[in-house]
């Protein structure tokens, strides 16, 4: 199955062209330029120097969260839009997942840590013994803090990833930079995974755009002040 993939998630976009297990092309910028005005772009040229038409394309696949909420939205609107034309399968995938399908086959727990501002992080750890990162904890919004403290008992040899890597100590091993932030080939290995582990039958209704929906896993900057100002109006009145 050919899959075009795309990540939006975090500062860097990426579009990525993968087959069976075989990644035949990726683009990626990291340059500061909005992902609205590069990830459409960027497959496009992508395609044409393959040599490969849209009409090729079988699936398309896209980080869905947790990450930037306007890079979520502009990378989801974007396969949306795509999979209208052709009614192709939409397979939203774990940004951090994403990442941690990037990572080399080890004796190892990966922690995978996005920078979600405001003394928190995204967080979820992998166990990279099996040739696909094995789940070992769901995705989550966490403090910082209270992070650190879970991983000083973690008995595993333990490795850190992601652009939040900075946040934790630096006496943890982490991986290469270039396997730290998150590429569009991690969510096409994600997405085959997905879509190989979904029965036939259910497929169409699992992977329909209609279905592909952005993962937050917190409320967005607006909606925390709102809270906070009807909290302390409560008080205020009490």
């Amino acid at each position: 199955m050919k899959i075009l993939a795309f990540d939006s998630a975090a500062t860097a976009a990426s579009v990525a062209l993968y087959q069976d297990g075989t990644l035949l092309a990726e683009t990626y910028q990291r340059a500061g330029l909005t992902h609205s005005r590069t990830l459409l772009p960027m497959a496009q040229a992508m395609l044409e120097l393959c040599g490969i038409g849209f009409d090729s394309v079988e699936a398309l696949a896209v980080s869905a969260g947790p990450g930037s909420f306007t890079g979520l939205r502009i990378g989801i609107s974007l396969v949306k839009g795509l999979a209208a034309a052709k009614n192709l399968p939409c397979i939203g995938v774990s940004t951090l997942e994403a990442i941690a399908a990037c990572a080399p086959c080890m004796d190892a727990h990966l922690c995978v840590v996005m920078d979600a501002r405001a003394g928190q992080v995204y967080n979820a750890i992998f166990d990279l013994s099996e040739p696909y990162p094995v789940r070992c904890v769901s995705d989550r919004a966490i403090r910082v803090e209270d992070l650190r403290k879970e991983l000083e008992k973690e008995e595993k040899k333990l490795i850190i990833t992601g652009d939040g890597s900075y946040l934790l100590p630096d006496t943890l091993p982490r991986l290469p930079e270039h396997l730290r932030y998150g590429r569009a080939y991690g969510v096409a290995r994600a997405a085959q995974h997905a879509f190989d582990a979904t029965q036939p039958q259910q497929r169409e209704q699992q992977f329909s755009a209609a279905k592909l929906v952005p993962a937050y896993h917190r409320l967005s900057q607006a909606e925390r002040e709102r809270a906070a100002r009807l909290a302390a109006q409560e008080k205020a009145e009490s």
